[in-house]
């Protein structure tokens, strides 16, 4: 017989499944009927999209000129040199962004992602091969190694990079697996319950679990732009409030804006996260954020002047003081 219920139910088992060092399986259950896939689907999503990995994003070779160049006594030309870097999975041990490191080998050598682990970044996939160089050659280069998320094309990056550098795309996800099954669980005689089991697999840059933690942290925050219906206040609404009705999109979370992984960081680096501080600032204080290079400067700019306000323009009018205590505010009710 059918149940008439006003709540659905809660899901109250969880398990956790350590495969190996680097595949774990999550599952959990009872879920009702259609709510088990409306979770993992997202989740599987963000685990590729969100979780932050390590990439070379950059590379210096002494005596090279371009990617297409070739190098005296090494066994590689520059570009298949640069696809084994790629391969190579760098971890930076400190809390650092953005890390310049330094090679230098002498041959005969074969060098492996082994030779590449110093105190400054770990290389997690060792035996992967890089490189050979016979004995008269002398191997001296320098990579640009990032933290970010997805995955990010050489052409976004060129810009941006020392003029003596080559770019490289950058794969930083660090999930290489993320699948999810449903399958019916009985709950009081009712088969048509459901169990949700994910599996993570990841390259050894993070764990499976801080790879689950990171994705569920991203749907949190992705999802508390709808707690301001929740704290909706009519008042903030009405046509005499400078900052309700239209200027509204001003305390929205810069992740809002849809900007590429690049602009993001270097914004969340220097810890804007309101649209209303953006609208604030005039070109010349854009220009000051640190590592905020020319592609994403006119990116910045062009969203901001496509949802009305353009950088250095009079769209505050005399409001600006009581945007900037309102941000003050927010920023110190999120800690």
């Amino acid at each position: 017989m059918r149940k008439i219920t006003t709540t659905a139910y809660m899901p109250t088992e969880i398990e956790v499944v350590n495969v190996s060092e680097n595949v774990a399986k999550i599952i959990a259950y009872p879920f009702e009927k259609g709510y088990a896939v409306t979770l993992a689907h997202p989740l599987r999503r963000l685990l590729f999209t969100s979780t932050v990995g390590y990439a070379p994003t950059g590379i210096k070779i002494e005596g090279v000129t371009h990617e297409f160049d070739s190098m005296r006594g090494m066994l590689e030309d520059v570009a298949h040199f640069i696809i084994n870097l790629k391969n190579l999975r760098f971890k930076i041990k400190s809390d650092a962004q953005r890390i310049v490191v330094e090679y230098s080998f002498n041959g005969p050598k074969e060098i492996l992602g082994s030779d590449l682990s110093n105190d400054e970044v770990e290389i997690v996939n060792q035996d992967e091969y890089l490189a050979t160089i016979n004995e008269d050659a002398e191997l001296k280069f320098s990579v640009i190694v990032e933290k970010g998320i997805g995955y990010v094309p050489s052409e976004l990056i060129r810009d941006d990079m020392p003029s003596d550098y080559i770019a490289i795309d950058a794969f930083f996800t660090p999930v290489k697996k993320a699948v999810y099954d449903i399958e019916n669980v009985l709950v009081e005689d009712n088969p048509d319950f459901e169990k949700i089991i994910l599996t993570i697999a990841t390259d050894g840059q993070v764990t499976p679990i801080e790879a689950f933690k990171n994705s569920l942290e991203s749907m949190y925050k992705q999802m508390s732009i709808f707690n301001k219906v929740l704290d909706l206040n009519i008042s903030d609404v009405t046509a005499g409030s400078p900052y309700g009705g239209e200027h509204s999109k001003l305390f929205e979370g810069i992740e809002s804006l849809n900007l590429s992984a690049r602009s993001s960081n270097c914004l969340e680096r220097a810890e804007i996260k309101f649209i209303g501080e953006l609208a604030l600032m005039n070109e010349d204080e854009l220009k000051d954020l640190k590592n905020l290079g020319k592609k994403s400067l006119e990116e910045i700019k062009a969203v901001m002047a496509e949802i009305g306000y353009a950088i250095g323009s009079n769209a505050l009018d005399g409001n600006k003081d009581q945007l900037k205590k309102k941000i003050q505010d927010l920023k110190k009710k999120e800690g």
